[in-house]
């Protein structure tokens, strides 16, 4: 285990940390709605504006929430949110830089009353540098940010995965989340300062790799210093010159050569081992100008033949199907501490992976995932228009999920499409086939390292796992589709069990030579007393009942020679989703050992 402590998963970036040099800004905001669209015209982003703030929200809740503290789902032009901002001491000739975790879909934001920065895309993380903008004028507590946000809900060509466009949530669809939904925070930075850190292991090279990237060009003379550890112990260092913004860093990891011994510094769910990392920026002379924390995980993922191999061994994926939507703070967890719930909750009940599903997962939820050794399965919100707006807008924000979490060694797997959503028509339409394709490859020219999946559960064109959705109700019916490979070279020839075809564009790539993973299936409501409109693909109506058929499904699932794994549908009860193995306030439906003997033997 690694020696990284707690406050780190409590940071809003935990592999890139400043300590001491960082503020929450989380907390009562002012706020308003604006449903004539007059604020801008109106100056509301002034500093003398605050009387147009007639309400409080608690952020980083939406105000879709009650959590929130507005709880109101109604149609808005846009949001205003107003906080005071108070200076750190001894700002010096250091900058201060402003966060925003997500701000679902578009924002500008304003300091003391000048216009610091505009983003499209809610899934996001954004900086902006507002020292230059801080009126001189002001005492230090004297300062204002105000954010604008506005998310149509109407508008099915943004990324929105599973925020419903109807009024009011029905069948699998969940209430929105609109505006700020995620930390907004300040730090305080060097001038000469580390932008981001994208580690890549060697495990047969004995080397960690880390590109190091500045916020500027760095001045002559600068290099860069990395030092990897564990347990105090130094395992290796090494130091290069910064060429413009960037450096790349391979640091040599000598004790790894010794064949007999590699193994106990690998990352894995079985060992989640953590190095930590040391990265310090030093000038001409020596000095230190910035220093960060961060940590990473040797280990590798790799495809061979029909085998999913986790550090070259065979790794078998029980995986849980995981919205990460709350009923009260919607896709907003109460609190920082329940990401780490979250990640426990499914190592309790028997998984090794979770597949995040049509959501781009804080940065503190893997943290934990690496920390417990939780593998994740990374997707992101669907479109549900195809259209060349909706393509710009999902590879833009897919190309920046995929650069802000490739160094997470949890993380094992790139899903940017599932079941054909925003490429509806993929089977018959080149351009759909082309966008799954090019985004695919786009995924693997930004990280080589790890399996994409190219369309989860159907219409597959480049994946490199096949994937299928299937939510037969009994065992029997799995047995004779998955029981072994050529039951499954049946099922899987031409169109699948959810009436769709597996593979478009091109020939399907031959029986046992792709791994195959029945990537959701289950799905069986239990739920009381659940209100009009709750449902699952099948339904238990006792908790025998409800024992009988988890261990029928899974029985003949882990009974398969042919799959190389599986996820169940799903954690916990989702909106009317109520075909959870826990409820929406994350209650086992049955006893959790249970549960785990069910899931992992």
């Amino acid at each position: 285990m690694t020696t990284t402590s707690a406050p780190r998963g409590a940071h809003p970036r935990p592999q890139l940390v400043r300590p001491d040099r960082w503020w929450s800004l989380d907390g009562t905001w002012a706020f308003a709605f604006d449903d004539a669209d007059a604020g801008l015209r109106e100056r509301w982003h002034a500093p003398d504006a605050a009387a147009r703030f007639d309400r409080e929200v608690l952020v980083p809740f939406p105000p879709e929430s009650v959590a929130s503290g507005v709880a109101d789902h109604g149609d808005h032009a846009a949001l205003w949110y107003r906080r005071g901002l108070t200076l750190p001491d001894g700002l010096g000739g250091d900058r201060l830089l402003l966060h925003l975790g997500a701000v679902d879909h578009e924002s500008d934001v304003w300091v003391d009353g000048q216009h610091a920065a505009r983003h499209e895309g809610g899934q996001t993380p954004f900086a902006v540098d507002v020292t230059d903008l801080l009126d001189p004028a002001l005492p230090a507590d004297g300062h204002v940010v105000v954010v604008r946000a506005t998310d149509d809900r109407t508008d099915v060509e943004q990324p929105r995965g599973k925020q419903d466009w109807q009024p009011e949530q029905h069948a699998i669809w969940y209430h929105r989340t609109s505006g700020i939904w995620r930390t907004v925070w300040l730090e305080q930075v060097p001038a000469v300062a580390v932008d981001s850190l994208a580690w890549r292991a060697d495990v047969p090279g004995a080397r960690m790799a880390v590109q190091v990237r500045l916020r500027a060009a760095a001045p002559a003379g600068v290099r860069v210093r990395v030092r990897l550890t564990h347990g105090g112990a130094e395992l290796g260092a090494a130091e290069v010159p910064v060429t413009g913004s960037v450096a790349d860093v391979v640091v040599p990891l000598p004790a790894q050569h010794n064949g007999q011994a590699y193994e106990r510094l690998l990352w894995s769910p079985d060992s989640p081992v953590l190095l930590d990392a040391e990265v310090t920026l030093v000038d001409a002379g020596g000095a230190a100008l910035d220093r960060v924390d961060s940590y990473c995980g040797l280990r590798s993922v790799a495809v061979e033949g029909d085998t999913l191999l986790l550090n070259d061994r065979p790794f078998a994926v029980r995986a849980v199907l995981e919205q990460g939507y709350w009923p009260d703070s919607h896709l907003t967890p109460p609190s920082p501490e329940a990401l780490r719930d979250e990640v426990q909750l499914a190592l309790d009940l028997g998984f090794n992976t979770v597949r995040i599903h049509q959501k781009v997962e804080d940065p503190r939820y893997l943290y934990w995932c690496d920390v417990l050794g939780l593998a994740v399965w990374s997707e992101t919100a669907g479109a549900y228009r195809f259209s060349d707006e909706a393509v710009a807008q999902l590879t833009r924000d897919w190309l920046d999920v995929v650069r802000r979490d490739v160094s997470h060694p949890s993380v094992i797997a790139w899903v940017p499409f599932n079941e054909s959503w925003g490429v509806q028509h993929i089977a018959h339409d080149p351009a759909q086939q082309a966008y799954s394709r090019a985004l695919t490859d786009l995924t693997r020219a930004l990280d080589p390292t790890r399996p994409v999946i190219s369309n989860d559960g159907w219409e597959h064109t480049a994946s490199d796992l096949l994937t299928v959705h299937d939510y037969a109700d009994t065992g029997a019916v799995l047995r004779e589709r998955y029981g072994d490979a050529a039951a499954v070279a049946r099922t899987l020839d031409g169109v699948g069990p959810a009436g769709r075809r597996m593979w478009v564009g091109g020939p399907a790539p031959e029986p046992g030579t792709i791994p195959v993973l029945l990537s959701e299936f289950g799905g069986v409501s239990f739920a009381p007393g659940a209100p009009e409109g709750s449902w699952g693909y099948s339904e238990a109506r006792t908790p025998e009942d409800l024992e009988a058929r988890l261990t029928d499904l899974l029985g003949a699932v882990r009974a398969s020679t042919a799959l190389s794994g599986y996820c169940y549908t799903q954690l916990t009860d989702t909106g009317l989703e109520t075909n959870g193995l826990c409820t929406a306030d994350r209650k086992p439906k049955l006893p959790a050992a249970t549960l785990r003997r069910i899931f992992a033997g």
